[in-house]
């Protein structure tokens, strides 16, 4: 009986100083959740701002294969290639994905991609901007502000390079937001 209890009382005493995430009385909320909002309106997790070499290590970590090329560090991976153009900014001012050949091919080789590169350089609207992509299929352009980004799709069918074009564009950039 003793080593029951000893054993109980040191499962106790082991539950307690694990770290649990589970709140006591005397804890305020955590970081994920949401103060005064019903369970099903909890705030989403807000990923901190990437800069560009942050976006492109990321990008690195996951398998593409980044070069640079004068402004832009172009990253790839399949067909789809990720442009970030560099700087200082704290966050990229303009992330693209391209993907060249016919329009369905290349639309899909971003489609299957577009949310993990979102995920990857921290876009918070990553998400809302990957499902919005998926309605622009049968489209030549369209345009869509998400957050503080500006998301550009085009698709080009009758030119010497036929591809798909998503350009997210920061609109809280004031200097060096565009490659020269």
């Amino acid at each position: 009986m003793k080593r029951v209890a000893t054993a109980l009382a040191a499962l106790v005493l082991l539950t307690a100083c694990s770290g649990s995430d589970e709140p006591t009385a005397n804890d305020g909320p955590k970081a994920t959740e949401s103060t005064g909002a019903p369970a099903s309106a909890a705030t989403p997790t807000v990923a901190p701002d990437l800069n560009a070499t942050q976006v492109v290590s990321a990008l690195s970590g996951a398998g593409y294969e980044c070069t640079t090329d004068v402004a832009y560090a172009i990253c790839r991976m399949g067909a789809a290639a990720v442009w970030v153009l560099t700087g200082d900014h704290p966050r990229p001012p303009v992330v693209s994905v391209h993907a060249l050949g016919p329009v369905d091919v290349a639309w899909a080789e971003i489609s299957n991609s577009l949310a993990r590169i979102l995920e990857l350089a921290h876009v918070n609207q990553g998400a809302e901007i990957a499902a919005w992509f998926e309605q622009q299929k049968s489209r030549p352009v369209a345009q869509q502000t998400f957050g503080d980004w500006q998301a550009d799709y085009s698709a080009e069918v009758d030119t010497d390079e036929p591809g798909v074009h998503l350009t997210l564009t920061d609109k809280l950039c004031t200097t060096r937001c565009q490659a020269e």
